[in-house]
């Protein structure tokens, strides 16, 4: 198959900030090989932005970061137009979605208007401003993150939105030995400044490509689409996956099987990521919800319900 052993340098390279979360690193290639975007949900303070930065500069790219607040403006994100008075024109002046590397810092903290914003640029890879369209940067990845504690002044994703990210995913608080590891990397001073590119960002554009060709077989297709339906019929969900689901496990468990090395895609690659790729898509019924119900223990039972396919390498 081709060479992914871009991505390897790349995880290797943003191990040299963050300490463990290597599956946590494993996912955001996932996405970024997908052609996706990640949603991650946790308390402040854990190194998202960090995380990243350490992407951005890893892959030689640009970095933007745009803290969401009530008052942020779609114009804030998408950029606008200023009148050149020498000239007699206006002249776009682009905003930080004009990037590599987009951070969305709490997103659920502004207006649905703010967020819809983002939906042609995550999905077109463009903005329009006064009718006229421009093109972002290329490979355009955000990252956005979001609070699970603070509830008062937040605005929650609607679902078109929330559609829109190919995975969704947790940090979590570091173990024991590695909270002693970060005290001691980062003591003297940040790792950050002096972390090198070991890629460019037309290397990834390239590795997207090649990696639309690693095999789904029928198999593992009709496996991916019996869980998606699945989720449709479910009695304890009002709304299931929607076929931008399927497409997402398709692209994400390709991109997984490259970086472990194969040019096919295996039902253990699925099962892995069905949580991160469609608990988000799923809308649970109200009652469900009040009982303390999760879309991810919904899903793990559907996912047990499915017949894995014998697939031979």
């Amino acid at each position: 198959m081709s060479d992914f052993s871009a991505c390897q340098r790349i995880i290797e390279n943003i191990s040299r900030v963050i300490v463990g979360k290597r599956d946590v690193i494993e996912m955001l290639l996932v996405a970024l090989l997908g052609d996706g975007h990640v949603l991650l949900e946790d308390v402040p303070g854990l190194g998202k932005t960090l995380l990243a930065k350490s992407l951005a500069r890893s892959i030689g790219g640009t970095f933007k970061r745009v803290q969401f607040t009530p008052d942020l403006l779609p114009s804030d994100i998408t950029g606008f137009n200023v009148y050149n008075q020498q000239s007699g024109m206006f002249i776009y002046q682009s905003g930080p979605v004009s990037t590599n590397v987009l951070v969305a810092d709490e997103i659920n903290r502004t207006i649905p208007r703010t967020q819809a914003s983002l939906l042609e640029s995550m999905e077109e890879r463009q903005v329009t401003v006064d009718g006229k369209t421009h093109i972002l940067p290329q490979p355009f990845f955000v990252m956005a993150t979001q609070n699970p504690i603070e509830l008062e002044g937040t605005f929650p994703l609607p679902e078109a939105q929330l559609d829109r990210f190919l995975l969704k995913i947790h940090l979590g608080y570091p173990d024991r030995n590695e909270e002693i590891s970060i005290l001691n990397r980062f003591q003297e001073e940040d790792p950050l400044p002096g972390l090198n590119p070991v890629t460019e960002p037309e290397d990834i554009v390239e590795l997207q490509q090649i990696r639309k060709k690693i095999l789904v077989s029928r198999p593992v297709q009709e496996y991916i689409t019996d869980i998606v339906r699945a989720t449709r019929g479910n009695p304890a969900l009002r709304y299931g996956a929607s076929p931008r689901g399927s497409l997402g496990l398709m692209r994400s468990g390709q991109a997984l099987a490259a970086l472990r090395g194969r040019d096919y895609v295996l039902p253990d690659d699925i099962k892995y990521l069905a949580g991160p790729v469609l608990a988000h898509r799923l809308i649970l019924k109200e009652e469900e919800r009040l009982r303390g119900g999760r879309a991810e223990d919904v899903l793990e039972e559907i996912i047990r319900q499915q017949p894995v396919p014998a697939i031979s390498g």
